[in-house]
């Protein structure tokens, strides 16, 4: 016989943390009974009010805080849904500000809205590849890792274009957060810094504390067509300061004047970043050569040796041979050669020294089958390049 699993309503929140969360999304507060409880408004007065306790020691606070989570789910507020995301789900907020005029058609609203996401989101990436490790220029390196990292984000409606927040969960993913107001601010005082002396030590040193040409560019990409933008971070009351921070940080501004000095940052960075020896172990992907014999073009889907998911070489003509064989029959290669900077480390200069790499049956069997639903893959006149 089987019982049926005992439901067991959720705990209510921390006053405080409510409280807290109310305030930084604009409610306010219209007194109530000192050292009891508070009564709160939201920004537009939209007829909604919420009594919350001081704390959870005061009499009836259960309920009072059960009757105040209704009064979210039932308000109209657009901050009400914000407070119930923050409290579901104790999260860091990142919050965007651009300064465009208010779009005076739905297909401008469309674009701006879409042009913020998509700055946020390519902003929130460098911050999660800075989080795996300083570099002037990731590439394509670890951007799988940093990629996952971002599923976790919750992003809120980009009203009009103008405003945005992200609601990045404490728990796993603070060091995202970390690392992008790190290097902002970092950014920030580079700017300065270039602009006052013309000299670029401070941009420089910059990318130890984070910045690169993945977080230039996206700057750039949101200021450009504004008055400029703001970025601003609180941090998750549940979850307390981390470490090395305000409680409070300053947004970080970047405005149009900035944009010379962040497209030579970037520009510098890629320049500066150095190639990466490399040997690694890969599966053929696609094959490509202008004539039955000599040097082809090879594209490698990596599976060891480089934090980078496919590159491409020019091999010689016994290296493509021997790397055609070894798809033929379902084996990786082993292959050296440097991941050179100014083609994101898609590239592999240099390639050589091509030998088939031992697997077990079971990967074999694997890789056939792959290549298998693949077969047009392996087209040396006509393949894709």
């Amino acid at each position: 016989m089987h019982q049926r699993p005992e439901h067991r309503p959720a705990p209510p929140p921390d006053p405080r943390v409510l409280a807290a969360l109310l305030a930084r999304h604009g409610w306010r507060r219209r007194g109530g009974s000192h050292g009891h409880y508070s009564r709160w408004t939201p920004p537009q007065d939209a007829g909604t009010s919420l009594l919350v306790p001081e704390d959870s020691t005061f009499p009836d606070s259960a309920d009072l805080l059960a009757e105040a989570l209704t009064a979210l789910e039932r308000s109209a507020a657009p901050s009400a849904r914000a407070v119930l995301i923050a409290l579901h789900l104790p999260s860091d907020e990142i919050r965007w500000w651009r300064g465009i005029p208010e779009p005076r058609v739905p297909a401008a609203a469309w674009t701006a809205q879409e042009r913020l996401r998509a700055g946020a989101r390519a902003m929130l990436l460098a911050g999660a590849l800075a989080a795996r490790g300083p570099a002037g220029h990731h590439g394509a390196r670890r951007r799988r890792d940093a990629e996952t990292a971002l599923e976790p984000l919750l992003v809120g409606p980009a009203a009009g274009g103008r405003e945005l927040t992200v609601f990045v969960p404490a728990e796993g993913s603070r060091p995202v957060v970390t690392a992008l107001l790190r290097a902002l601010q970092a950014a920030r005082d580079g700017c300065d810094y270039q602009r006052a002396t013309g000299r670029w030590d401070a941009l420089d040193a910059a990318v130890a504390a984070g910045v690169s040409r993945e977080l230039t560019e996206a700057v750039v990409a949101l200021v450009g067509g504004s008055e400029g933008i703001r970025v601003g971070v609180e941090w998750a009351p549940a979850a307390g300061t981390p470490g090395g921070f305000a409680a409070r940080p300053e947004p970080v501004e970047f405005s149009p004047g900035d944009l010379p000095a962040l497209r030579e940052a970037g520009a510098r960075y890629v320049r500066d970043e150095p190639s990466v020896s490399v040997l690694l172990t890969a599966t053929v992907v696609r094959m490509r050569r202008e004539a039955p014999d000599g040097a082809g073009t090879v594209r490698l889907r990596v599976l060891a040796g480089a934090d980078v998911t496919q590159v491409r070489a020019l091999l010689g003509e016994e290296d493509y041979r021997i790397a055609g064989y070894a798809h033929l029959l379902g084996l990786p290669v082993r292959v050296t050669g440097r991941l050179e900077s100014r083609s994101g480390f898609r590239r592999l200069a240099d390639a050589g020294g091509v030998l088939p790499a031992e697997v077990d049956e079971a990967e074999r069997d694997r890789l056939l089958k792959t290549m298998q639903e693949n077969l047009d893959a392996l087209g040396e006149r006509d393949g894709d390049g």
